[in-house]
């Protein structure tokens, strides 16, 4: 999987590293290296299945779209 990260200096040093394709998925690091290392790792946390994520419904239906 490619996705794409914002790597953006931060003020007081440092990086933060947004993925615009998953909101909320934000992290920080000393360096560019750093940064992205973390980054990953959030990524990794966020599209980890919970428990309670395959818990729907009887009536449910899965569709599926293209954007």
């Amino acid at each position: 999987m490619h996705i794409k990260v914002i790597l953006e200096p931060s003020e007081e040093g440092g990086y933060t590293a947004v993925i615009p394709a998953l909101p909320g998925c934000v992290s920080e690091g000393n360096t560019r290296e750093e940064a992205i290392k973390n980054i990953r790792e959030a990524m990794e946390l966020y599209l980890e299945p919970v428990e309670d994520d395959s818990v729907f419904a009887s009536n449910s239906e899965q569709v599926e779209i293209a954007v």
